[in-house]
């Protein structure tokens, strides 16, 4: 299977700009010309950029992270559960080649203990589960929680590795994000999260990357 990160680029268009700063670029038909950006310019943008936020060491299971791109301003949002990844987004997003401006309105989630219990139980029902654990980066061997990891915080000290499955959590409320094979194992993800104690409500956002086939009717001889 292959793991896939949980985070998205979405080329829509931003509001538009005041009348005077539309007049302007009319005015210089040229200026106007280069603002424009080819697909393939944005594909290339947003792989980099891409690649330069699931690297970060603040990146993680808890967050959701996700940008748009046009004519070379890039609007990060999302989810974050440390402010510092926050600033380290859009640090490494303003040195791909090609961005211009950034706008950054990723959510900062709030630093709640209650929440971090939370990703604790939430992680360990879902990634230690028998049918779910070969989610984890451990290839099936779940990752441990030491009792340290715990008593510090999992949202400080997050486990490692790409996982197929995010865990937003705000407020006691439970977001899943990613993708997984079939519609099965994302009604376990979800079962598993409204299962533990604390959790508010639980919205399952999950893709299925393959639908299940339908059976074929036998024709009758």
């Amino acid at each position: 299977m292959v793991k896939k990160f949980v985070l998205f680029a979405a080329f829509a268009s931003l509001p538009l700009l005041p009348v005077y700063a539309q007049q302007q670029e009319d005015d210089d038909p040229v200026a106007a010309a280069k603002k424009v950006q080819t697909p393939q310019s944005v594909l290339r943008m947003a792989r980099e950029i891409q690649k330069q936020i699931v690297t970060l060491p603040e990146y993680g299971v808890f967050d959701d992270i996700g940008f748009q791109i046009k004519d070379y301003t890039v609007t990060l949002k999302g989810d974050a559960s440390r402010p510092t990844l926050k600033d380290a987004v859009e640090r490494v997003t303003k040195k791909v080649e090609g961005v211009e401006k950034v706008i950054n309105q990723i959510e900062v989630l709030p630093l709640s203990p209650n929440d971090d219990r939370i990703r604790a139980r939430v992680y360990a029902a879902i990634y230690f589960h028998p049918t779910l654990s070969r989610y984890n980066p451990g290839r099936g061997v779940p990752l441990s929680l030491s009792p340290g990891r715990m008593a510090m915080g999992i949202t400080n000290d997050p486990p490692f590795g790409n996982h197929s499955v995010h865990i937003i959590v705000k407020n006691g409320n439970v977001r899943l994000e990613g993708i997984m094979d079939n519609e099965m194992d994302k009604q376990i993800a979800g079962m598993q999260a409204n299962s533990v104690g604390g959790v508010f409500s639980v919205d399952n956002d999950i893709n299925v990357t393959q639908d299940e086939k339908p059976k074929k009717d036998k024709k009758k001889k």
